[in-house]
């Protein structure tokens, strides 16, 4: 454990540096589109107070109003996207693709159920299962176990109050510094929620039917707000059936003018039918069918998991001070290839905080955090017999721990003009032991690893008007590898495999604003990666995990962009708007010199993703908002470049009306012709060497058909 002392020693001069120099700033944050607010130079500074804008709810000292969380997510140096769960509420929203489809860079697609593929500028690009590259956080507290893997069940989109997106080396402002940088997904208090009650219905295709109920309440200086939702569908698929549960609660008390604590508990469960992979002409020609092997050894992912934070807040004559604390439990069934059975703790600590100061007459805003976090797993193996534990292959403990320290400083030198410097240093460990003794698992196996370094962040943001901000940034990452990259296995044995950590450098360059009825969110970027985590399944018919690898040079570069026009404003002369909106995000991920596949694209993810949305309002609540979302080619199913899916075309219509009495009915009609497409892949290293040729490679999941959901909720 000599790590430690180590990066106790960074840390001391991390905070050292950034005591006698101008550091960095505000938490960021992202900005929807359209961008109806850009402040920098007048947005709140860390740590300010409270008091209401004119018609929002006020916040209160751990969760802050609408309107300061989006002025400090648009304060942010980089690429940032901040999206209002008010304009989602009234929509039918199942997965977090409903509530990100619209911010661009991010690649969110539906593979079955609420299981997705989550990916920012090629994070975990090959990755056919989970999270990997991008940390989740709820109200600013990990929602990732220690080893950094992660996956959705936890989130509700209909517990949200918000959502922000930090791109890349932004998310320093948690302490983040992955490829993909971070989603923070914030929800409501009994100060920001919508209203005091929420009731809600919806459903639709597939025998899909959902309810929900929020209740909140204010008492002096106590407040409390619970929200349960429950969801059943059968699936568009054989096989995808869904049943889940999920409460979030939190539970606030003003100990003290500006002192406040803020109690998070929330239980999420999940019985998730898998209806695995298909070949590519059983996708198009039977897509609602499953694979054999995923009925045959009734495959599933059943998920309990518990979770209870803490925020406790200090506002302070300079500033403000977080205190987070936090412990999830998490228990998986996971019927595949094999039984998967595990149970483990991951718990942490992480104190935060953020201010505004004069440095020699010049405004400084500045971040300095501490997280330390951990946890252990225990990993049980059995032979599948029908989704039912057979013989035990494996008995393993995984052991995971994490220590960091982070600053981030904007320093401005001019009215409109800011100087951001920041930067992270964290030790993080993985222990594997493998008790052994079994016959699939005779030898004991013993593996640990431990990673540390240092990723600085440098950049300027100019505001030459209000609402215009123009920003460019340099950033260091590093991901470090989890379990499932860590312990590989087959259908045999199980291993564990020492990888790098995945390490890059990304320069963006970008703008975001508002001009009269033009709105605009642009950022291209490059990042040049040393050592990327690659991942490639060996036989994705039989749901075996991906395993990984170290390339040793790659480079993801792309663009990221959302603009929006209001075409005709007072259509009818009753201050209805027609407008149109087009995202638009253009990923080129590819090796550089691999020995084995050349200047090869990564398979996994399409070079472009395209979405139209054009939207009518009218000031009565009744809006008609129909849609496109365009791929124009797929992506490759192989790193060797050798298959690569058609592209598709999905036709959309979401329409509905939001009633002063704060009734609200919606419908949402989805892939209205019918398409055939295919939503994610399963990436191998070659489909052409498949066995029987890439026509018997079993790696694709289908896209939905064509699905119509509705729903009333009434709010009070």
């Amino acid at each position: 454990m000599d790590s430690v002392p180590r990066v106790a020693l960074h840390a001391a001069l991390l905070l050292t540096l950034f005591a006698t120099t101008p550091v960095l700033a505000q938490s960021a944050g992202p900005t929807s589109i359209p961008l109806d607010e850009i402040t920098v130079g007048g947005a709140a500074p860390p740590g300010a107070g409270t008091s209401p804008r004119p018609g929002e709810a006020a916040g209160s000292v751990t969760v802050p109003s609408i309107a300061r969380q989006r002025a400090a997510v648009n304060a942010t140096v980089g690429s940032v996207a901040f999206v209002d769960a008010a304009d989602v509420q009234s929509r039918y929203a199942n997965t977090l693709r409903d509530v990100l489809k619209d911010v661009p860079g991010v690649y969110v697609q539906e593979r079955y159920g609420q299981e997705i593929r989550l990916s920012v500028r090629g994070s975990g690009i090959a990755r056919g299962y989970h999270l990997r590259g991008l940390e989740l956080l709820q109200d600013g507290i990990p929602l990732n176990l220690a080893d950094g893997s992660g996956d959705f069940y936890q989130v509700d989109p209909l517990a949200l109050r918000s959502i922000e997106v930090y791109k890349g080396g932004n998310a320093l402002t948690f302490g983040a510094t992955t490829l993909g940088g971070a989603v923070n997904t914030v929800t409501p208090t009994a100060h920001t929620a919508l209203a005091p009650t929420i009731l809600r219905i919806d459903g639709g295709s597939f025998n899909t039917i959902r309810e929900n109920v929020q209740f909140s309440r204010i008492s002096g200086p106590a407040d409390f707000l619970i929200n349960g939702t429950v969801t059943n569908s059968d699936g568009y698929r054989q096989h995808e059936a869904q049943r889940t549960q999920n409460v979030n609660a939190n539970l606030g008390y003003q100990l003290a003018p500006g002192v406040e604590t803020r109690f998070y508990l929330g239980t999420y469960l999940t019985d998730q039918k898998l209806p695995g992979t298909l070949t590519l002409f059983d996708a198009f020609n039977t897509p609602r069918s499953a694979n054999p092997s995923a009925i045959s050894g009734n495959q599933s992912r059943k998920v309990e998991t518990e979770r209870i934070a803490n925020r406790t807040s200090f506002v302070l004559d300079v500033g403000k001070l977080d205190i987070d604390t936090w412990a999830i439990h998490k228990s998986l069934y996971h019927p595949i290839f094999q039984v998967i059975d595990q149970d483990g703790w991951t718990y942490g600590i992480a104190p935060h905080w953020a201010g505004t100061f004069d440095v020699a007459g010049f405004r400084n805003d500045a971040i300095l955090g501490l997280r330390a976090f951990a946890g252990q797993n225990t990993a049980l193996q059995f032979v599948n017999i029908a989704g039912q534990r057979g013989a035990p292959t494996a008995n393993a403990l995984q052991s995971a721990s994490n220590y960091e320290a982070y600053g981030e400083n904007r320093f401005w030198f001019l009215s409109d003009l800011a100087l951001m410097t920041g930067a992270k240093v964290f030790s993080s460990n993985r222990t594997y032991s493998n008790k052994g003794g079994l016959p699939a698992s005779p030898n004991v196996q013993f593996g640990n690893a431990t990673y540390e370094g240092v990723n600085p962040k440098v950049g300027l943001i100019w505001q030459p008007l209000p609402d215009i901000q123009v920003f460019g940034d340099i950033t260091r990452s590093r991901d470090v590898p989890d379990f499932s990259d860590l312990v590989q296995q087959n259908t045999f044995r199980t291993t564990f495999v020492p990888l790098q950590a995945q390490r890059a450098w990304t320069v963006e360059a970008g703008s975001r604003g508002r001009v009269d009825r033009l709105a605009w969110d642009v950022t291209v970027f490059r990042s040049n990666v040393r050592d990327e985590l690659i991942n490639f399944s060996i036989n994705p018919g039989l749901n075996i995990p991906a395993a990984t690898f170290n390339a040793p040079r790659t480079v993801h570069q792309g663009v990221e962009a959302a603009v929006t026009l209001d075409v005709v404003r007072d259509l009818t002369g009753a201050g209805d708007t027609v407008s149109v909106a087009q995202i638009w995000t253009h990923n080129d991920f590819r090796f550089v010199h691999d020995p084995v596949f050349g200047n090869n694209r990564i398979a996994g993810i399409p070079d472009d993703v395209l979405r139209t949305v054009a939207s009518y309002r009218h000031p009565n609540g009744f809006y008609l908002s129909p849609s496109v979302d365009w791929v124009p080619g797929g992506a490759f199913a192989d790193h060797a470049n050798t298959l690569r899916v058609p592209g598709y075309a999905l036709l959309n219509i979401q329409t509905g009306i939001d009633f002063e009495n704060g009734v609200s009915l919606f419908v949402d009609a989805r892939n209205l012709t019918d398409a055939r497409y295919i939503s994610d892949i399963s990436v191998v290293t070659n489909a052409a060497a498949t066995a029987g040729g890439a026509a018997a490679l079993a790696a694709f999941y289908p896209g939905s058909g064509r699905s119509v959901f509705a729903g009333v909720r009434a709010a009070f």
